[in-house]
């Protein structure tokens, strides 16, 4: 796989496994220019990254692994328009049909996935994470699910995968509180499968895939095939209810909100 280093995100492939690295300021926020670098790496991953046994995403930014979806740049293109019209669900369903082709190849690619998690991990960022395999967090991590804040659900997939691997008690817990976990807490869910030291889960990411890469290739692929289907049905059901919820006055709101708050991080809860 050739390297890349792009305005959002970068990739290598070392020791036969690829590494995504999220470098977008101030928390890796997922807008249009992210969502195209993501797309070009769903693709190359695709075509060249057949001989790689394990993919590792994480973040360079220090605030976190990822703070969710650009709502600046949702609110910008979608509800400044002088008439609010179907226009603006219309860039919200393609945004969202997009998002999901990416996430979608990464959940079911053809090795392991392991996100390397500090910090922030909300939203949208909780539902990148979701798409791996494994989670290995530092104790600085912190899960959420913000939206109904904003008047929507999850859009990124992040409900049905969440169900696949959890029972419906947490789910129903974060998704109606909006509240966070700390990394303690995902562990004992079954969330996160390792707690580590501030600063030491990409370290130990590296180390855990180091262990994946001595076992036959073609049977790692069978055993994650067997135990983790993509619940296709869910999600597509999940952007139809996205986009129905989003042309609710509250959503404009929430979003304004959002955008005119003082806080430098104001997806915090």
């Amino acid at each position: 796989m050739i390297p890349f280093d792009g305005r959002t995100i970068s990739w290598q492939e070392h020791d036969g496994a690829i590494e995504l690295s999220l470098h977008r300021r101030p928390c890796n926020e997922i807008g249009s220019e992210t969502l195209a670098e993501l797309e070009s790496f769903a693709e190359v991953m695709r075509i060249s990254g057949g001989n790689a046994h394990a993919l590792i995403v994480h973040s360079e930014i220090p605030a976190g692994f990822c703070a969710g979806a650009d709502l600046r740049e949702l609110y910008r293109r979608t509800c400044q328009q002088p008439v609010r019209s179907g226009s603006g669900v219309a860039e919200v369903r393609d945004f969202l049909v997009r998002i999901h082709a990416v996430f979608n190849a990464i959940d079911d690619a053809p090795l392991v996935t392991v996100a390397a998690v500090h910090g922030v991990a909300f939203g949208g960022g909780f539902e990148f994470a979701l798409t791996a395999d494994l989670i290995v967090a530092d104790r600085t991590a912190r899960f959420a699910f913000p939206e109904l804040r904003l008047g929507l659900i999850p859009g990124f997939g992040g409900i049905p995968r969440l169900k696949r691997d959890l029972g419906n008690g947490i789910v129903r817990d974060m998704l109606f509180t909006g509240r966070s976990i700390n990394a303690t807490k995902a562990q004992t869910a079954g969330l996160v499968s390792q707690v580590v030291a501030e600063g030491e889960a990409l370290r130990v990411a590296r180390a855990l895939v180091s262990q994946v890469g001595k076992f036959d290739l073609n049977t790692v692929r069978a055993a994650k095939k067997f135990i983790k289907a993509v619940p296709q049905a869910e999600l597509l059901r999940e952007i139809e209810i996205f986009c129905k919820l989003f042309e609710s006055p509250a959503v404009a709101a929430g979003l304004r909100q959002f955008v005119e708050s003082d806080s430098p991080l104001p997806y915090l809860p």
